[in-house]
């Protein structure tokens, strides 16, 4: 074994698509776009931009042999607007040129000229006028209208979050390269590569086989690069198509910031119905989803919102509308939680207000109603084998909240412009891809006559540790050394028809399927040593083969190059597909999720109320993991989760004006750096294996995003110590500009 240790990331050596050597006669592409949020188009005069130097071909959406549509679950998009254009940075023209300088240097010969047309940015307007993406969907369960009455408290209130940029370190990025018989092959950033073969095969007006998709890794994604990296790749070959030629093209940082989507904002009326003892009665929510200008996919978000919108609470009386609403902004995408946040920041907000106005502590309100085993979801499922109770309990007791809720009052009762906040966040999150049939995966897995293991999976490397997940699943199965696994690039021509790396699915399902194919040969490599020694029970533990429970003189070298000589098959390819699942779209009911994953949260903060700002102090978690795949990957996902969850409920806010994105660049658009991270302890729970996945783990991916909910109320709970004569308004992201006016703005 002579595979290098170190990650090439530490040596600087990981191959990004920008990093791929540029082939010969290359041509960099430049994307012409819009600059009204929406308007007929006139006027396209590329004729000045054709005659700039090193201009090879311009081109429109005319120019497209196959069809003028990328939409993929709903297809109202155009890859190049024809006649219309639906928001500023929406694609018109595509600069094929020697440099990448020429090409943007072109673009500002581009004429072009609009007949506009009234803009929607707003979603509760897009719904009153009837804009929307797709139909409204209600979940129910119980009678919510007959329970009203009974409740000792009704609150009423609306909540309000904000969208969320990427920020991934690599941007869009793609580059085709065209081969023989038309056979184009990509390279693609992207987390779906059969979503762009499919995409790019429909624009060419080609069969998917001529279309090959190469990735071997991202540079993030958070679900950026989900459905949004079609464009770019379809781009690149629709060049190559015409010219003959390679074609690349990545966006810089403003451009990628002002022409891709971002996660959903969402406005949303609420009603909550508590009896005395505070048990939550009914509960009733209208969502209304700003999906921008088309579908991408918007409508599967808006679905597990819904999914998600009582959250960890047990609700007997339910009932749940969302508007996916149409409006003159890029369209929004699939964001780390996939619309799962938006639902719980909602659900909080109704119990935060139900406390202020009960004066029953919210900790108490939470405990008092979270999920047993057996409760039924809105959507008909069931609980089985809960660790909320454990999780909460334990995160009370590891952080000493009660204690540290006393210190607080203390602190503030002593500190007239500092004060100190708390507040429990309790998750609950399905996994699966609510769309069923995207719950499968394909591996095939290859051994060496050397005893070196090749595989490759549809599982999509973007940071997030996946190779190495199946690395160990395989090793596991195989039981050999891990160093002689290599993972290949995920390739269109190796596994076909993947799922994307999306839903915090990509070890349950692609992990799955390499254990399958795995299994499948070591099967035969049993039974060939059975024959060969003709006896019954045969093992291998750590490359040493056992008899009948006595180590057979065969290494693992050996034993491979004995079954090659015997022409025993020493690949396998196998298919996993989540058992158990499905879902009525007419009944809105069935059994979405293979599992749940659940855990607690206690966020300490502190708040300067002269300026507005804040620090997040220490975050305690107690997370349901299952049995961990890799202590070390799992623990930097729930730390990187929760992170990005504190931004997004903080300091990460999208600008508008007039549909124009104003933080369209890392110095106008704040994120959480290492100054802003407060102190993580992260705990795992014990004893908590999951026999739903692989090896009895659990997804890591998306659940610990939604702790960062918790700093909100945190910070809410301190400005509250400061003011409480002000009605507070469930608003985020809470910047420490809105803070201060809330600290301090006059009645």
């Amino acid at each position: 074994m002579k595979n290098d240790l170190t990650p090439p990331h530490t040596r600087g050596e990981s191959i990004f698509v920008d990093d791929i050597p540029e082939p010969e006669n290359l041509l960099h592409a430049a994307v012409f776009a819009s600059n009204i949020a929406h308007g007929k188009i006139a006027n396209l005069d590329i004729s000045e931009a054709e005659k700039s130097e090193g201009v090879c071909r311009i081109l429109i959406a005319k120019d497209i042999p196959g069809e003028n549509q990328i939409g993929g679950v709903i297809q109202d998009e155009e890859l190049l607007a024809d006649e219309v254009a639906d928001f500023i940075g929406q694609p018109v023209a595509i600069i094929l040129a020697e440099t990448k300088k020429q090409a943007r240097e072109a673009l500002t010969k581009i004429k072009i000229t609009y007949e506009e047309l009234p803009a929607i940015f707003d979603p509760r307007e897009a719904a009153k006028k009837g804009s929307l993406i797709a139909p409204s969907r209600t979940f129910t369960l119980g009678d919510v209208d007959s329970v009203w009455e009974k409740c000792a408290t009704v609150v009423e209130g609306r909540a309000d979050s904000g969208g969320q940029e990427h920020i991934y370190f690599e941007t869009q990025s793609a580059l085709a390269i065209p081969g023989e018989s038309g056979r184009i092959t990509i390279y693609s950033s992207t987390q779906s590569p059969t979503l762009v073969q499919r995409i790019t095969a429909r624009i060419l007006g080609y069969d998917m086989n001529l279309i090959e998709v190469d990735v071997k890794r991202l540079g993030g994604a958070f679900g950026g690069k989900e459905d949004q990296a079609n464009p770019w790749a379809a781009f690149c070959a629709l060049g190559a198509y015409h010219t003959g030629r390679p074609v690349k093209l990545v966006l810089g940082r403003t451009e990628d910031m002002q022409m891709t989507g971002k996660r959903h904002p969402y406005s949303t009326d609420y009603k909550i119905g508590l009896n005395e003892e505070g048990k939550i009665l009914a509960f009733e929510a209208d969502y209304y989803q700003n999906s921008g200008a088309s579908a991408d996919l918007s409508t599967a978000i808006l679905g597990r919102t819904m999914f998600h919108a009582t959250n960890v609470y047990y609700v007997p009386n339910v009932r749940i509308t969302a508007y996916p609403c149409k409006t003159n902004l890029a369209p929004f995408t699939a964001f780390r939680g996939f619309g799962a946040p938006q639902g719980m920041f909602v659900m909080e907000c109704a119990l935060s207000h139900a406390a202020d106005i009960t004066d029953i502590p919210i900790s108490v309100l939470q405990k008092k109603n979270l999920l047993e085993e057996g409760d039924q979801f809105p959507y008909g499922m069931r609980i089985e084998r809960s660790q909320i109770k454990r999780s909460f309990d334990e995160v009370v007791l590891n952080s000493k909240y009660e204690e540290l809720k006393n210190k607080q009052e203390i602190f503030n009762e002593k500190h007239r412009f500092t004060k100190k906040g708390i507040a429990i966040m309790p998750v609950c999150f399905g996994i699966s891809f609510t769309t069923t049939m995207l719950n499968q995966a394909g591996a095939l897995v290859h051994i060496y006559t050397d005893g070196s293991v090749s595989i490759s999976t549809g599982a999509i490397e973007m940071g997030q540790g996946v190779n190495m997940k199946i690395r160990t699943i395989a090793a596991h199965a195989l039981s050999i050394n891990i160093n002689r696994i290599r993972i290949e690039s995920t390739n269109t021509t190796r596994v076909a028809n993947t799922s994307p790396t999306a839903a915090s699915s990509g070890s349950d399902l692609n992990g799955k399927a390499a254990e399958i194919a795995c299994t499948k040969i070591i099967e035969r490599l049993r039974n060939l040593v059975s024959e060969k020694l003709g006896s019954g029970l045969i093992t291998i533990k750590d490359e040493i083969i056992y008899s009948e429970g006595k180590k057979v003189d065969i290494t693992w070298e050996e034993l491979i190059w004995l079954a090659y000589t015997k022409r025993i098959n020493l690949s396998a390819q196998a298919l996993y597909a989540t058992p158990r699942i499905y879902f009525d779209k007419k009944k809105e009911k069935g059994r979405p999720f293979g599992y749940h994953v659940y855990g607690t949260a206690v966020t300490e903060v502190t708040v300067d109320c002269l300026r507005g700002t804040y620090v997040v102090d220490k975050v305690h978690i107690v997370h349901d993991a299952g049995r961990s795949l890799n202590y070390l990957i799992d623990i930097g996902q729930t730390e990187g989760g929760l992170l990005q969850g504190i931004g997004w409920m903080t300091i990460e806010e999208l600008v508008y004006d007039n549909g124009k994105l104003l933080s369209s660049a890392l110095a106008t658009y704040k994120f959480p750096d290492l100054h802003f991270t407060p102190e993580i302890d992260v705990t795992f729970l014990e004893d908590a294996d999951n026999p739903e996945a692989v090896m009895k783990s659990k997804a890591i991916g998306e659940p610990p995003f939604m702790y960062g909910i918790g700093t909100y109320f945190a910070l809410k709970n301190a400005a509250r110590s400061f003011r409480k004569d002000k009605e507070w308004e469930y608003s985020s992201p809470l910047t420490p500009e809105k803070l201060l006016l809330y600290l301090h703005e006059l009645e």
